[in-house]
């Protein structure tokens, strides 16, 4: 078993940049110190996190459009703060979440041929729903689900990873000093149910270790790998258990292989350049070319740009690599929220990628409001409709929804029209250009 472990097949991953016209220029990326990795990605849209003036915003571009970005271009810029993280809907590739320094969580829609106006009211400020007040004595770091959604693994400035049943809101297992540096931590789940973590040990030098939540005395695996200042930020692949790892301020990604054979987290290669990243996409499986043999793509982000970097297992045959490509996580949810709720877990619903993923239509986003007419809720905020009996408020609240509807058709409708008549418009430019020539 050991030998087959050597003899990995993704020992010799190829990674390499793409040319300098695949890239996305003159994007002013954020200088926020925050240790989050700035960029998100999916098969239809790259989104990076900004500077702006006088709140928090996000670019999001298709993915198509590369190049120089205009200054001009329209942000997503409804924060008060600076935009800490972004991340998209793994079930739908036109809603994204954001999180910001203003303590807000916003939820946007983005138009399936991307922005044509800046957007500034999110679908949904997110309330919350559970509340993990009192397990926490310092700063949460990250947050990581498990792959059946039962369970959540978080890493936390006071040095403890902490495993939660965020329904029960109780913790089923933690690790005091899981890293002993004082340097931020990162934990994530892996598709086994173990937790991997990065870290610094006492004397600054960078750490990975593995976990069994089931007896956190001992990790699985420890090493040691360099003494950069750089938090280690994980990507994982359940479908390879393959775990790259982007140093923040270096100019390398080192990736391994886990196994159930020691040394259980296997060094693999790592692939280098000469610029430092100042943050990270990695795209879903199921935007990747399997053509190609394309088994990871990251976007990096420079200091005034964005560089895909795509990584290749070299393979002589043009016929579909059924070792590289098991079936992934596809776009449709395994559960709705309110069966989460009601206690019900579920793996991801597998998709295969044989013929390549062609995106079907979005599903569309559901959104449940307690009052259509209430503002934004607010910690003091007592409801302003006590006194009134509530069959009455019920028939008010499905009258203004239905007219809301209405008017969020007509307003779609006009919209249309108006992308219809611009469509038109530049095509009867472009006729009389050619006769003028």
């Amino acid at each position: 078993m050991r030998r087959v472990v050597r003899q990995s097949k993704f020992r010799h991953v190829f990674g390499q940049a793409v040319k300098n016209d695949q890239c996305y220029d003159d994007i002013r990326v954020s200088r926020v110190t925050w240790d989050s990795s700035f960029c998100a990605v999916n098969p239809r849209f790259v989104a990076i996190i900004i500077e702006a003036s006088g709140g928090g915003a996000f670019l999001v571009l298709p993915l198509h459009k590369t190049g120089r970005i205009d200054k001009s271009y329209p942000t997503v810029c409804g924060h008060t703060g600076p935009v800490l993280d972004i991340d998209w809907c793994p079930h739908n590739d036109q809603v994204i979440a954001s999180g910001s320094e203003d303590c807000t969580v916003m939820v946007w829609q983005i138009p399936e041929n991307g922005l044509t106006l800046s957007l500034t009211e999110p679908v949904v400020i997110l309330e919350a729903l559970i509340n993990l007040d009192d397990m926490h004595s310092d700063m949460i770091y990250n947050v990581s689900w498990n792959r059946n959604g039962s369970l959540i693994c978080t890493a936390s400035k006071d040095k403890k990873v902490r495993v939660i049943d965020p329904r029960k809101q109780e913790i089923v297992a933690e690790k005091e000093k899981a890293h002993e540096g004082a340097r931020p931590m990162r934990a994530i789940f892996l598709a086994d149910g173990n937790v991997f973590t990065t870290g610094f040990s006492r004397m600054s030098e960078r750490q990975l270790a593995l976990w069994n939540p089931k007896n956190m005395q001992e990790p699985i695996a420890l090493h040691e790998m360099d003494t950069s200042n750089g938090v280690l930020l994980p990507f994982y692949d359940p479908d390879t258990s393959i775990i790259y790892l982007c140093g923040k301020g270096d100019s390398s990604i080192r990736y391994f292989e886990i196994t159930d054979e020691s040394p259980y987290v296997h060094y693999l290669n790592t692939f280098s350049s000469k610029e430092p990243q100042r943050g990270m996409g990695y795209m879903p499986k199921r935007g990747l070319d399997v053509n190609k043999c394309e088994i990871a793509r990251f976007f990096k982000l420079h200091e005034r740009k964005c560089e895909p970097i795509i990584m290749t297992v070299p393979r002589k045959s043009d016929l579909f690599q059924d070792d590289l490509y098991p079936d992934t996580a596809g776009p449709e949810a395994a559960l709705e929220a309110e069966e989460w709720f009601e206690g019900k877990n579920a793996d991801p619903i597998l998709i295969s990628l044989k013929h390549g993923y062609i995106p079907g239509k979005n599903r569309d986003l559901k959104v449940v409001k307690k009052n259509i007419l209430d503002s934004k809720p607010t910690a003091n905020k007592k409801c302003d409709l006590i006194s009134v009996p509530k069959k009455t408020t019920d028939t008010a609240s499905v009258q203004n929804e239905a007219k809301l509807d209405e008017i969020l058709k007509e307003i779609k409708s006009i919209k249309d029209t108006i992308c219809n008549q611009d469509e038109r418009i530049s095509k009867l430019e472009q006729q009389m250009a050619k006769i003028a020539a």
